[in-house]
């Protein structure tokens, strides 16, 4: 496929192996921690916390790439941070401790993630953003299928051995950052601000983007303030009867139908649009989450979740893609860091919302109320129109 280049394979492999890792451990990390005693409120909060550490950072590294003109030193020292915190949390129970791992895992996120899509986007046109980011996600996603397949079979014949697992991830993990030695650096034209940025300065972008990407970030961050972590929909699947090995099969049902449509969505996106391609995707995501509410067996969960992979593929490139297509490519890492920070507080509002929502209206109430926001977002989309950046 002459649309992806070298580098995007580079970068493909490199997220395919570290999904396998982090994706090993994902479906079983809220077994592990009811299992040492987290409640539902108390999971909510760590998964809140530890996206809201990734987006900041994500602001931070993506303005210093930015600002350096260097991409490749964030991508490699980002995959290594997240390897080594993977066997961290494999040493002890207790809560201080795993808040400590998770949070280096997603500090290691916010490190690479500015650059490395600034790198994807780089290697694309406007006219081939979809299918770029499309086939990065699929192989990201592939690693999301084999990781949980991995962990069912291992539990399978080691039931409840949790802390195994968190050792064995750090193997796929490190792996990734050997295939990041791979990755070259191309002369890039830095920023022409010399200010040094710092946690927030990031944010001063904001002032001067383009109205097209104001208009991106604000629909996309409403969204995330219901978008509360995946875990939550594993919790429902446990709570309606389903045992572990279930659940964690049903997750891998999900990244497999995800895997598998990404590329295909990402070039349909270039052929009807980006913008149309993540308004179906937010429908999906109504339609799901309303489903949700009415769930009763594995049929009825494998059918949401299968329609959820199809809603993934559709929103998690895509939005990527929309956003890199309406800003200059000297502002690129600063522009995903900047929504990423803004949208990290939206996701620790979501996750601790939800978990609220969940513990004193009910699992419904939360599906619910998710459900009625991500249409009116989908209608607050179809309403304006997106111009591309020259």
């Amino acid at each position: 496929m002459k649309k992806i280049t070298k580098a995007v394979w580079i970068l493909s492999f490199i997220s395919f192996f570290t999904d396998v890792s982090s994706e090993m451990l994902y479906p079983i990390m809220p077994l592990y921690l009811k299992s040492i005693g987290f409640s539902i409120v108390l999971i909510g909060v760590l998964e809140g916390f530890a996206e809201a550490i990734a987006g900041l950072s994500k602001g931070y590294f993506g303005k210093l790439s930015d600002q350096s003109g260097r991409r490749v030193p964030f991508v490699q020292f980002g995959y290594l941070l997240s390897a080594v915190s993977k066997p961290i949390m494999g040493f002890f129970a207790f809560p201080l401790w795993i808040f400590l791992s998770r949070t280096l895992d997603r500090l290691g996120k916010g490190i690479r993630t500015g650059a490395r899509d600034a790198l994807l986007s780089d290697e694309a046109t406007p006219e081939t953003k979809g299918t770029v980011f499309g086939f990065h996600r699929s192989m990201d996603t592939l690693g999301a299928v084999i990781g949980p397949t991995f962990a069912l079979i291992f539990l399978y014949f080691y039931p409840e051995n949790y802390s195994a697992l968190f050792f064995i991830a750090a193997i796929p993990g490190l792996s990734a950052f050997l295939i990041s030695g791979l990755l070259k650096e191309k002369n890039k034209e830095k920023q022409s601000s010399q200010e040094k940025p710092n946690i927030i300065s990031h944010f001063i972008y904001w002032k001067n983007a383009p109205i097209s990407y104001k208009k991106i970030v604000i629909g996309l961050l409403i969204f995330g303030l219901i978008n509360s972590s995946d875990i939550f929909l594993l919790l429902m699947a446990k709570a309606k009867g389903l045992e572990d090995s279930q659940v964690i099969g049903i997750y891998i049902f999900y990244n497999l139908v995800y895997a598998l449509f990404s590329l295909p969505a990402g070039i349909l996106a270039d052929k009807i649009g980006l913008k149309p391609t993540l308004v179906f995707g937010l429908f999906i995501f109504a339609f799901v989450y309303g489903g949700m509410v009415f769930a009763e067996d594995r049929i009825h969960f494998y059918s949401l979740f299968f329609l959820y992979g199809i809603y993934a593929a559709s929103t998690e490139g895509i939005s990527k893609a929309l956003i890199t297509n309406i800003i200059p490519k000297t502002d690129s890492a600063s522009a995903i860091g900047t929504f990423a920070g803004l949208n990290s507080i939206a996701a620790l509002i979501a996750s601790n919302l939800g978990g609220l929502i969940w513990f004193y209206s009910g699992s419904k109430s939360m599906f619910a109320v998710s459900a009625l926001i991500s249409v009116i977002v989908a209608f607050y989309f179809i309403r304006f129109s997106i111009r591309k950046s020259e």
